[in-house]
């Protein structure tokens, strides 16, 4: 039976997505992955160079995705289902390309962890993303903002003459196309996944990828890779070289040894076979290799501790499994981004499937003999010489056109091969694809000129601009455009992304003399507070927010809750607390209902000194639906209010901090730390 594929359709309780914030994303990335390396940290000079090799700096142009809630309903979504007689990988197009599933028949058993729920968190760069199945990871550390959104999907003829399912999509953070192949051979118990990246511009482009395998969890799962040392990161967000297996006096390669989350980033020797594999009591799991060019391999765990627990609680439900994460990425580390030439690309191949070994060995206490086991095993089930050949296969067929679409994504790709006409075989961004988010600038693109931003045209409708593109061929474009609110705002976002941000707030000022409105008057308030201007970026959000109560009941529905977001704690930081309570009052009850408002409202109450008021909004009860990975908020907040009910009027010295979290522990229900209090 060679590879099929087939559409299907899965079922799951899914709380839905929800719009896209309509602001832009000037604020550079709440990354909880920046990190400090000692300087007795011994990185290898290749690798500190990548550390040091464009991070990300900005979303743009990207939109945050956090409209999304915590309310689930039985939804139906679409999937695509990839089978021989061995596998079938269940796969979500419309959600980054996700493997859901990948079910070993002889077996019956699941390979990954596979999520019984579609519950969005704050995780990926852009806000929404979800555990569980193969996440492909492109753009920049983290995980990418492709998460939640659709991806091209097409039937291509296999190498084995059966059928090969495509993904696609173009990756804006780097304007980068990509391409994942999956295909199951005639009796084979590994699902092979060619992945192509690749750099159609003149210019160099730094590259990030990491394909995130989750992996079912219990107190006898061992995670094993072919390694003596690897580098931790942990929430303190520093990076340092440990032993392996066991450091600090425990054995990290058993996920639920340790206590809070942390990655573990294998330091495979060159030349040796890239593998990691997740194993449970019995000696069986999953396995992944690869062709050498994904050389890093990973381990994330999230600890037996109580905030490891409640965030895994909090991806899924309660009384569900848990999980741990091995990875696979072309750098040692998820904190490096590695550059790609002009006209250049990368590709490899890897290999998922169920692996058998002694469990005792595996389990034993002598880690080279373990770790043997594993190699061995795998190279007679799966040998090395067969995946370079199963790569060499793919290569020629890495370009043939897709037969049939089975999904469509955005049409950023097609309008950037509107632009400039780039030729990308395998991969086609056609102009059928084009949807109302690009139709703007395909009008600049064509014309020279950008619909006014009170168009009827307009995508998101009259008033409300889309999305601002800031490369710079678009940004040119907006220069030579005739001026216009729309066109002088949007080439502000651009000019900010660009790093000329005098340039930008004389652009908004220019947007704003041609008419009030309140997105140059949000930009310019975000560029006040960058210049530590507080008071003025106060004043500029509480304008903002004015403005955007003039406005249309429809608009004022997104707008008013996305400005407010980010007005209360600046108003609240330029000590307005009565002006960010009156922000508040302006949104309507059912925004003022959700976890994230009752939890400024808490701050408020307590910035206006009624810390029993603001303790209330606690003892309550909220949930924030957006809370961010690695966000401490919540207990911040909550130490803060305890501190002031202990202090009374009086200064909070060291004495009274620790008498207030004796008499105020921190509610479970609170507890989201990754990192020792």
């Amino acid at each position: 039976m060679a590879t099929s594929v087939r559409r299907t359709t899965l079922s799951l309780p899914a709380a839905a997505v929800g719009p896209d914030n309509p602001l832009p994303a000037l604020a550079g990335p709440r990354d909880v992955h920046r990190i400090t390396v000692p300087e007795d940290a011994g990185v290898p000079a290749d690798m500190a160079r990548q550390l040091a090799y464009r991070p990300l700096e900005s979303l743009l142009p990207v939109r945050r995705r956090d409209g999304y809630g915590r309310d689930r309903t039985r939804t139906d979504l679409d999937a695509l289902v990839i089978e021989n007689d061995r596998l079938r990988a269940t796969v979500l197009p419309g959600l980054g390309g996700r493997v859901h599933s990948l079910h070993h028949k002889p077996t019956g058993r699941e390979l990954l962890y596979r999520n019984p729920v579609f519950q969005p968190a704050d995780f990926a760069l852009n806000g929404a993303w979800f555990s569980g199945g193969i996440e492909w990871n492109i753009g920049a550390t983290g995980h990418t903002t492709l998460s939640c959104a659709p991806v091209h999907a097409a039937r291509v003829p296999a190498p084995d003459g059966g059928e090969m399912l495509r993904l696609w999509e173009w990756e804006l953070l780097r304007d980068l196309p990509f391409q994942v192949d999956l295909w199951l051979p005639d009796g084979s118990d590994f699902l092979y996944v060619g992945v192509r990246i690749q750099n159609p511009h003149h210019h160099t482009a730094p590259v990030y990828w990491w394909s995130n395998i989750a992996v079912p969890e219990d107190a006898r799962t061992r995670v094993l890779a072919p390694a003596d040392e690897a580098w931790h990161f942990g929430y303190e967000r520093t990076l340092r070289r440990v032993p392996v297996p066991e450091s600090g006096g425990t054995d990290r390669t058993y996920p639920l040894r340790s206590e809070y989350p942390a990655d573990y980033f294998y330091e495979i020797a060159p030349g040796n076979r890239p593998w990691i594999a997740s194993l449970d009591a019995a000696g069986h799991g999953l396995v992944h290799t690869s062709t050498d060019t994904l050389r890093g391999r990973k381990l994330f765990l999230w600890g037996a501790g109580r905030a490891g627990r409640h965030w895994q609680e909090w991806l899924t439900e309660p009384g569900t499994p848990g999980y741990a994460e091995i990875q696979a990425g072309l750098a040692r580390t998820q904190l490096e981004h590695v550059p790609l030439e002009g006209g250049a690309e990368f590709a490899w191949l890897e290999a998922y499937g169920p692996l058998a070994t002694d469990p005792e060995t595996v389990h034993g206490t002598d880690w080279s003999a373990a770790r043997g086991e594993v190699a061995n095993r795998l190279e007679a089930t799966l040998p090395r010489a067969d995946v370079a050949t199963a790569y060499a296969t793919w290569r020629p067929y890495a370009d043939l056109e897709p037969k049939e679409r089975l999904a469509t994504g955005s049409g950023w790709g097609a309008l950037e091969v509107a632009r400039a006409g780039y030729d990308l075989p395998g991969t086609p961004f056609t102009e059928d694809t084009l949807s109302e988010e690009q139709r703007p600038w395909l009008e600049l693109l064509r014309t020279g000129d950008l619909p006014d931003a009170h168009s009827d045209a307009r995508p998101a409708g009259p008033g409300v601009p889309g999305a601002s593109l800031v490369a710079p061929p678009w940004r040119d474009l907006l220069e030579s455009a005739r001026p216009s609110p729309s066109s002088d705002y949007h080439l502000g976002v651009a000019q900010w992304h660009a790093g000329d941000r005098a340039q930008a707030v004389r652009s908004w000022e220019r947007a704003l003399s041609r008419g009030r409105s309140c997105w140059p008057l949000y930009c310019l308030a975000v560029a006040e507070a960058a210049a530590g201007e507080t008071a003025r970026a106060a004043q500029r959000y509480a304008e903002a927010v004015a403005c955007a109560g003039e406005t249309e009941e429809e608009v004022q529905r997104t707008v008013l809750p996305a400005l407010a977001r980010e007005a209360v704690p600046a108003l609240i930081a330029a000590d307005r607390a009565d002006d960010a309570a009156a922000v508040l009052d302006r949104l309507r009850p059912s925004d003022r209902a959700r976890g994230r408002f009752r939890l400024l409202a808490a701050q408020v109450l307590l910035a206006q000194g009624d810390a029993p008021g603001a303790r209330a909004v606690f003892d309550e009860g909220f949930e924030v639906a957006d809370l961010r990975e690695g966000d401490e908020t919540l207990s911040d907040t909550w130490y803060a209010i305890a501190e002031r009910l202990v202090a009374g009027d009086g200064p909070v010295t060291d004495e009274v901090r620790a008498r207030a979290r004796a008499a105020h522990p921190l509610p479970e229900r609170y507890e989201y730390r990754m990192r020792p209090a």
